[in-house]
């Protein structure tokens, strides 16, 4: 029997894709990205108040149909694909019951069990980190390339994929980086969409609580203002 481990749901989520979604945040993360605001998340093997089978997510779910029409389900984390048995069987359940499907990943974990997942995947909202394997793996503790592979397993399989990439302050947060991201994502087919996400410390509390130490300490959020810029910038770009 496949169980899945999930730290929490989220029933009425509005930005991990298209329409209103029903998000589940699965346990366990081989990243450890400086700015991580799920750190609880990290242990796969850690207690969580949901363990439940892909059938009993899919009936916690269809509670909801009648406001996830217009939307659908997106998996997310921690790093979803560390339980890619859970994942590919609530995905076809849902298939079969028409719900789109959607997963948060940063496509680190590159297997032929992982990319099964993408059998009944209708959208991958695709983190990635940086370009640079260096600075990647200082931002989150590896190089990258296996983010990179999936993007062409994606575009070799014709799933449409949403790009996110967090713009932090002294790290991400030059506009010679931000284009040579743009222009290498821009190069694939079945990428519809570029999310440039803010740095934000809305869950520093939750390393005091486990007793980390926060890698940004000190780094202020990101502005509105400058996120505006970047977001006009490639808007620009993306006309010439």
């Amino acid at each position: 029997m496949i169980i899945g481990k999930i730290h929490s749901l989220e029933s009425f989520g509005t930005v991990d894709g298209p329409g209103i979604r029903f998000v589940t945040f699965l346990q366990g993360c081989p990243l450890r990205c400086a700015y991580c605001h799920n750190p609880d998340t990290w242990c796969v093997d850690a207690d969580v108040k949901y363990q439940w089978t892909p059938r009993q997510l899919f009936d916690e779910v269809m509670r909801y149909k009648s406001f996830i029409k217009s939307g659908g389900v997106t998996l997310t984390g921690g790093e979803p694909l560390m339980q890619p048995d859970f994942c590919r069987e609530f995905f076809r359940l849902c298939r079969e019951a028409g719900v789109h499907t959607a997963i948060d990943t940063a496509g680190s974990v590159l297997n032929e069990k992982t990319l099964s997942v993408l059998d009944f995947t209708d959208l991958v909202l695709l983190d990635i980190k940086a370009l640079q394997p260096e600075l990647c793996k200082k931002v989150c503790g590896s190089e990258g390339r296996n983010t990179l592979r999936f993007l062409d397993e994606l575009e070799q399989r014709g799933i449409e994929t949403w790009i996110r990439h967090v713009v932090v302050p002294g790290l991400t947060d030059d506009d010679r980086l931000l284009d040579e991201l743009f222009e290498y994502v821009s190069r694939y087919k079945v990428v519809s969409k570029i999310e440039w996400l803010p740095y934000h410390t809305m869950g520093v509390f939750k390393y005091k609580d486990l007793g980390l130490n926060y890698p940004l300490e000190g780094v202020e959020p990101l502005s509105s203002e400058r996120i505006k810029e970047i977001r006009k910038r490639q808007i620009d770009k993306g006309e010439d």
